[in-house]
């Protein structure tokens, strides 16, 4: 929670949609859309998970030290991604900016349950990680963060408030509302939600922008 005292000093919210398919995907104030693709991070994780089925399959002391090492490397990697992705995204706003997430806790547990292809990229996905580097270098730059509840967030319109499983087609990433028709891309449609949400919180604790 934000404490009273700094509420007065919010000028600007900033709704985080985490996924795959886009790493973010952002809403601010001023209306403005930002994504970070997460196609080259998923291409470069197949790769090491490629080299660790087949590290597995040697069943060798020296693929065992490998195998260790390439999830070392590939950790070491990841964590640099994900310091560079919230170093630019917190360095993109000012002071006073209120960051909007979803609380994504127990989404591992979720996760697991996902079959096929897309399961490894689910389970393994450093959500949390992304996470803490963006609560604290937000704190470093005078920023806040909000962690909201999640549920519904890519199936309700920002539009018309209308909320329907249907409107959203996740193969294709796409959302078009069921009810007047507004479409766009589903990370999107979640990131302009979760800004909506920061919104009412700030209306909650008496604060008007």
């Amino acid at each position: 929670d934000i404490e009273e005292s700094n509420i007065s000093d919010i000028c600007n919210v900033v709704g985080i949609d985490r996924g795959i398919n886009f790493v973010v995907a952002t809403y601010d104030s001023k209306h403005k859309s930002g994504f970070v693709s997460g196609k080259s991070i998923k291409q470069k994780r197949a790769h090491y998970s490629k080299l660790r089925k087949e590290l597995q399959m040697r069943q060798t002391p020296s693929s065992r030290r490998r195998l260790k090492a390439i999830g070392q490397r590939e950790n070491r990697w990841m964590q640099d991604v994900d310091h560079c992705i919230s170093k630019a995204l917190t360095g993109s706003y000012s002071e006073g900016t209120l960051f909007v997430l979803e609380d994504l806790t127990g989404i591992r547990s979720a996760s697991e349950r996902v079959k096929g292809k897309s399961r490894y990229f689910n389970v393994s996905w450093p959500y949390f990680d992304l996470e803490q580097k963006i609560i604290y270098k937000a704190a470093l730059r005078g920023q806040m963060v909000i962690k909201v509840d999640p549920a519904y967030t890519s199936q309700t319109c920002p539009v018309c408030g209308r909320r329907d499983r249907a409107s959203r087609d996740k193969a294709r990433h796409l959302f078009r509302c069921t009810g007047c028709g507004y479409t766009s891309n589903d990370d999107r449609i979640a990131a302009m939600n979760l800004h909506s949400m920061g919104m009412k919180y700030l209306v909650q604790c008496g604060k008007s922008m």
